[in-house]
């Protein structure tokens, strides 16, 4: 077994060290109009370690995994450590202990044959051409990802752990009743394996049909009105929110950075009905979907409470942040492959469900938005945002009316959080996607619905 190479490993003196050895596979396969136009395996597998030396790490990463491998970074980073040590002169005390444990996998990493994905979505286009007739084209993609990691450290944690996803991903193009083309995307699948997720193409029938009415609802759509309007944002865009506009926010890299929250801690920054935890590994009594048990520092996850009752409550640290700014770190360190570092990352960032239901949010507005779905979006350090909106409709006298065509909507993060009046009962989770950070990683975001003011676009 991997972890049987560590038996031999000896880790600096008096520092404060981890050795990670991890391996990512990524599988994809793409069709677009039943048409095979993506095929793709790749591995990714090797082996690092990280030694804090007088306020600096060292780090080294090795192609390969053997015991040579591990002795040699270990050593490397020790070198690296006390080189820059030496001369940044920061003479900081070594990092405080963490706590030891032991942690199996609770996954499987499986590896099936492109041929099981090929054939699942030559099905699945065959189901699409048959049922509906009204579509331009389809693109139909499956992605499966995974990542094992084995994680020692000096303070004695050493953890095992597997992370797989399987994502099956669906876009149906139509023509509007202006000639011009529109889609519409749905994500299917979660955290485990595919064959966990898809058994049959059959089974999807019913998401298929209705996103087929969407985008026949769609393809007879209007533009919204600009300005700012009151809307009802879904949980799909309230995780957005939440990862993109707030998160990255408080991530205590970015903080030192100059990001907006700076100032902002123990202060109001929304409305009294806002609650914001990245979670771990459960939320609300159930698996989150991104479970993060260990991170990569070697740190045992627990949940971080962002904003309660609308306060700024934490920032998001790593160790050595951690320790400068006197916040326990809650195992947000995380590293794309076995050639990054760990670098502050979110987990499964959500508001909390509240107790309002989505009838009534609607039912109270006279004339707003409904916004649903967003295919894109950017923020910056000011927590200014903008998303594409890929499906919405418009609400008129308390009622659901026309679907919209695409559009957008824009704000600053902790001024639009501040109007909000209802948060809804129901979460909603997504883990399709990734966070750019320096290192593409997967994460997961949600929420629920939320009655807010916030500035939408036009034609």
């Amino acid at each position: 077994m991997l972890k049987d190479l560590f038996t031999s490993a000896h880790f600096p003196p008096n520092k404060s060290s981890e050795i990670r050895i991890q391996r990512n596979r990524t599988r994809s396969v793409l069709l677009r109009a039943g048409n095979l136009v993506s095929n793709s395996r790749n591995e990714l597998k090797g082996v690092n370690a990280r030694v804090y030396d007088k306020g600096m790490y060292g780090f080294a990463s090795a192609n390969e995994i053997s015991g040579e491998a591990i002795d040699h970074t270990v050593k490397c980073a020790g070198d690296n450590a006390h080189f820059l040590g030496e001369r940044v002169h920061l003479n900081a005390n070594n990092l405080p202990a963490i706590k030891k444990g032991e942690r199996e996998p609770d996954s499987k990493m499986l590896d099936l044959p492109q041929k099981v994905y090929i054939d699942y979505l030559n099905e699945l286009n065959s189901i699409i051409e048959k049922r509906y007739k009204n579509l331009l084209s389809n693109t139909l993609r499956v992605s499966c990802d995974s990542m094992e990691k084995i994680i020692r450290t000096s303070d004695g944690m050493n953890a095992h752990l597997v992370a797989p996803r399987s994502y099956v991903y669906v876009v149906l193009m139509a023509e509007s009743k202006s000639g011009a083309p529109v889609d519409i995307f749905k994500a299917l699948g979660g955290s485990g394996t595919f064959d966990e997720h898809f058994t049959s193409p059959e089974l999807l029938i019913e998401e298929l049909d209705t996103l087929y009415e969407k985008l026949m609802k769609k393809a007879e759509g209007v533009h919204a009105d600009a300005g700012k309007k009151t809307c009802v944002l879904s949980g799909e865009l309230t995780g957005m929110l939440s990862h993109e506009a707030v998160g990255h926010t408080v991530e205590a890299d970015l903080v030192l950075g100059g990001s907006v929250a700076r100032n902002l801690l123990n202060k109001q920054v929304a409305s009294e009905l806002v609650n914001m935890v990245d979670y771990a590994h459960t939320a609300l009594g159930k698996p989150a979907p991104l479970p993060i048990y260990v991170d990569d520092e070697g740190v045992e996850a627990k949940d971080a409470l962002l904003i309660e009752n609308g306060i700024l409550r934490t920032y998001m640290v790593n160790r050595d942040l951690g320790s400068k700014l006197g916040i326990e770190p809650a195992g947000n360190a995380r590293a794309y492959s076995f050639r990054d570092e760990p670098l502050i990352r979110m987990r499964n960032t959500a508001i909390v469900p509240g107790d309002s239901k989505i009838e009534d949010m609607i039912s109270s507005i006279d004339d707003g938005y409904y916004l649903l779905s967003s295919g894109n979006g950017q923020a910056d350090m000011t927590g200014e945002f903008m998303f594409g909106i890929t499906e919405g409709y418009e609400i008129k006298n308390g009622k659901i009316g026309r679907a919209l065509l695409e559009t957008t909507v824009s704000g600053i993060a902790f001024e639009m959080l501040k109007t909000v009046s209802m948060v809804g009962d129901t979460m909603h989770w997504n883990s399709s996607g990734y966070c750019g950070k320096k290192q593409m990683i997967s994460v997961g975001l949600g929420g629920p619905a939320i009655k807010c003011e916030i500035s939408i676009g036009g034609r």
